[in-house]
């Protein structure tokens, strides 16, 4: 496991922006940028500058249960609380004479918090010029700031559940404390047991609790290997196009921002998402078990014909995309070496890390076949039935049946 260090601090970057922007778009692995971040104001912004800058604003916190078990807590197992800055310090500090607000049903030694996917555009809309503080252009990413970023506050043991995203590559700068990140690649979903249950536009979750795996479940995942890094303060880390993460604070507070790089493949991924939540919508919604199959980041169910509609629209996007320049390659096919390193034309050095790939957690043992003895019968389920239509590789094949459908006759919506 690899736990970046800094090589000095230095007020010229290593790289300027076109050799930053040049190596994002070459790189194949995720890899830790050292020394691009001096003097970004955004650094500054710990949780008690946080508190000073929003007041008595509330903010919403995800809350989960500090306890180890196999299974993965989704965002849908969690609870939720509006809380100020001020509130939630408090509640950190174990204070119990101050006003911890709606944190007082939840103890802290049995609950971690998670401010996640705050949209910085929307958190200081009422001070625009915070946007300021975040310098992507840095990285070759001319006019982007903070408003096209996103902050994440956590306390320890706060994570986010392994799961890939399907747009972008993403670029995260970690502010304050320290978050372990543990990254599997593309070719290892099958090992992963991808789902989109629960369902979130853009995100495949997989079924596996990494650090605690039911390999009696999910056998597969004992020949996955995880690239795992521990990110410091001030660095930045590259996480590559459909890399699997799971990510973890490890210090009493946690800020981090990223920022999702936009690819020239998203077009096509779009056509594959909304035909994932036309799916989705019409079996779970057959079902009749309310919303519960739904990430509390999504708004509600749509009906099947705004879900026809939005197929159209991202296959209409991707016809008119091809007619146009990309604005930055995609990072995958994977490139290997005949033993099975990943291969770059990138060259790391003291200012740029390789996150490296740990041994699998069982590298020769277990066997696949369980055996008949081993199998336990049950009948298959909605979220069965939906784990093998929504695979990432059935949903890809859709995708490239409906592009070569609308190529030979182009599709009128219905």
């Amino acid at each position: 496991m690899l736990q970046a260090m800094d090589t000095g601090a230095t007020h010229v970057p290593p790289f300027s922006p076109e050799e930053a922007q040049r190596i994002v778009g070459q790189l194949q692995q995720p890899a830790v940028f050292l020394n691009m971040t001096h003097g970004w104001p955004v650094l500054g912004w710990t949780a008690e500058n946080l508190r000073e800058r929003l007041e008595d604003r509330t903010i919403r916190f995800r809350l989960g249960r500090k306890e180890e078990t196999n299974v993965p807590q989704f965002e849908t197992q969690c609870a939720y609380v509006e809380a100020s800055m001020g509130q939630f310090l408090s509640w950190l500090k174990d204070e119990a004479r101050e006003d911890v607000g709606s944190f007082y049903d939840y103890p802290r030694s049995q609950f971690w918090a998670y401010a996640d996917y705050k949209y910085i555009a929307r958190m200081f809309a009422h001070q625009p010029d915070m946007f300021e503080d975040v310098k992507w252009d840095a990285f070759g990413f001319e006019g982007r700031n903070g408003k096209e970023s996103t902050l994440w506050m956590g306390t320890e043991g706060a994570n986010t559940p392994c799961h890939l995203d399907s747009y972008g590559c993403n670029l995260v700068l970690q502010v304050q404390g320290r978050k372990r990140w543990h990254m599997f690649p593309p070719e290892d979903t099958s090992k992963l047991y991808p789902s989109r249950i629960p369902y979130e536009e853009s995100s495949v979750f997989s079924r596996v609790n990494i650090l605690r795996p039911d390999l009696g479940r999910f056998p597969a995942f004992q020949h996955a290997g995880a690239h795992v890094v521990t990110l410091l303060p001030g660095q930045v880390l590259f996480v590559p196009r459909h890399w699997w993460h799971y990510v973890e604070s490890l210090d009493a507070v946690t800020i981090s921002v990223n920022s999702w790089i936009e690819l020239d493949d998203d077009h096509v991924a779009r056509v594959g998402e909304a035909v994932t939540r036309t799916v989705v919508c019409a079996v779970k919604s057959a079902q009749g078990d309310g919303e519960c199959w739904l990430n509390p980041t999504e708004e509600g169910v749509t009906s099947h014909n705004d879900n026809m509609r939005y197929i159209n629209l991202a296959l209409r996007a991707c016809a008119q995309q091809e007619k146009t320049k990309p604005t930055l390659r995609s990072n995958n096919p994977t490139k290997r070496d005949s033993d099975g390193r990943i291969r770059s034309d990138v060259r790391f050095g003291p200012c740029l890390l390789p996150v490296p790939r740990l041994p699998p957690p069982l590298q020769d043992g277990g066997d696949d076949d369980m055996g008949p003895d081993t199998i336990e019968e049950s009948p298959v389920g909605t979220d069965d039935l939906l784990e093998c239509l929504l695979h990432p590789d059935v949903v890809a094949m859709v995708t490239r049946l409906l592009l070569d459908k609308q190529r030979r006759t182009p599709i009128t919506p219905r």
